[in-house]
């Protein structure tokens, strides 16, 4: 199963679906957004490209009621969870988190096959040593906005366990809510 990573969307919603869309031509069978989504409505793009999302908050939270309705009304393909999330996908153990320093911390405890995080915009993938004896992966997507560093996702492959960053196709055309409008 190969999944889309992202996090640090920040009302981008042009290049958080150019990413996803991309990820989905690629083979993405799901997203993991590792927060800061910020205005929960831009989430509402992703429905149409009909791949099932796992959501966090981060540290710019947003309007959570709206975030409630909105996966209410998803029929199923967006999951908000909170803070963090320990969810399993094609037979893998999952956490995802904000912050880069307690999803270091939750790899080391050999739990989870998989952790991904954001916060910081630096796209990084690293084997962590873990309390277990073994290893885990450790994904932080970067900004899939482009804030402070380039526009970044990751496409992983959860049965390989092999997991690349991609850059976000910034000539992606906008998004209806986005063309101009021209007066006559």
């Amino acid at each position: 199963m190969q999944i889309c990573i992202l996090s640090d969307s920040h009302d981008n919603r042009r290049l958080m679906e150019a990413a996803v869309r991309e990820a989905k031509v690629r083979g993405a069978e799901a997203v993991l957004h590792c927060g800061d989504v910020v205005a929960p409505s831009s989430l509402l793009g992703l429905k149409k490209i009909g791949l099932p999302v796992h959501v966090i908050h981060g540290n710019n939270v947003g309007d959570l009621f709206t975030m409630h309705r909105i996966v209410q009304e998803s029929g199923g393909l967006l999951h908000y969870y909170g803070q963090d999330a320990g969810i399993v996908l094609h037979g893998r153990n999952i956490f995802l988190v904000h912050y880069p320093h307690y999803a270091k911390a939750m790899a080391c405890t050999g739990e989870w096959d998989l952790v991904c995080c954001g916060h910081d915009h630096r796209s990084e993938i690293q084997s962590v040593p873990n309390a277990k004896g073994g290893r885990t992966l450790l994904v932080n997507p970067g900004t899939v906005a482009g804030l402070g560093a380039p526009a970044t996702y990751v496409l992983g492959d959860l049965e390989r366990m092999e997991f690349a960053v991609y850059d976000v196709p910034i000539d992606a055309p906008p998004t209806p809510q986005e063309t101009p409008v021209h007066d006559p």
